[in-house]
């Protein structure tokens, strides 16, 4: 299948690979990214000339003025989908400017270049549109193909579980890398390594990953709010006493 990529960052780059991988044809376009010259499309019409999908991996800020942009040229036989971490807004965004025509599903790849190079078990959630059930049932099929476990889940239950997973354990890592931690972990006990992953994650971003997922999940803000209630509970409880503080169980 030949697909047009929109957007070739870090996710784009990786993306790209993993179908060329699996045998497909990828075309892009992204005039402000470095593209292999064998793969690259001076214009939008270019990239999608003979694709069967239309892949947009912008930051989710740039994906409106995408989809007006790239509007005029999609067509029925074109599958829309976009890549974003968050969901709720970016498929309200596919809903309503691609509508009944164009056949669309949102999709949030969970895994990125540092987890296909460490060839974890890759997940995908897919958003599908009310509108189209044949776009998501062909979304499904080509992640599977690609090796993913599929997660079918509406775009607002996604975005509330992103805020506590996603954002939560970005906004730590943040936090972290800024105070310097995980610079040296020559002497970090084992139950410090696991966050290592998290720290390279948010290392290795260009600060648009961040920013959509604090800024453009609208459960992110009371996720970090609760997140910091708890924190200073904690440290308050610490302060005043010298108490063992047991783990609270796990709610079934």
């Amino acid at each position: 299948m030949i697909f047009a990529l929109f957007g070739y960052g870090r996710f784009g780059h990786a993306f790209a690979d993993l179908l060329q991988r699996a045998g497909h044809v990828v075309r892009i376009h992204d005039p402000q990214a470095e593209v292999p010259a064998a793969l690259a499309c001076a214009t939008p019409a270019a990239a999608l000339a003979g694709a069967e999908w239309a892949v947009l991996a912008m930051p989710v800020p740039q994906l409106e003025p995408a989809l007006r942009e790239l509007r005029p040229l999609l067509e029925a036989r074109h599958t829309v989908i976009d890549v974003g971490s968050v969901k709720e807004h970016p498929c309200a965004l596919l809903d309503e400017h691609l509508g009944a025509a164009i056949p669309h599903a949102g999709t949030h790849p969970l895994f990125g270049p540092l987890s296909l190079a460490r060839g974890e078990p890759l997940r995908t959630v897919l958003c599908a549109s009310a509108r189209h059930p044949q776009a998501a049932w062909r979304t499904r099929a080509l992640f599977e193909a690609l090796g993913c476990t599929v997660i079918a889940q509406d775009a607002a239950a996604h975005d509330r579980a992103m805020a506590k997973t996603h954002a939560l354990a970005f906004f730590i890592a943040r936090a972290l890398v800024e105070m310097g931690v995980g610079d040296d972990l020559s002497m970090a006990p084992p139950s410090f390594l696991g966050l290592a992953n998290m720290l390279a994650a948010v290392r290795g971003d260009a600060g648009h990953l961040f920013a959509a997922i604090q800024r453009e999940n609208p459960y992110a803000e009371s996720a970090r709010a609760e997140l910091l209630e708890h924190l200073d509970a904690i440290h308050r409880r610490l302060l005043a006493s010298d108490e063992a503080l047991a783990i609270p169980p796990s709610v079934p």
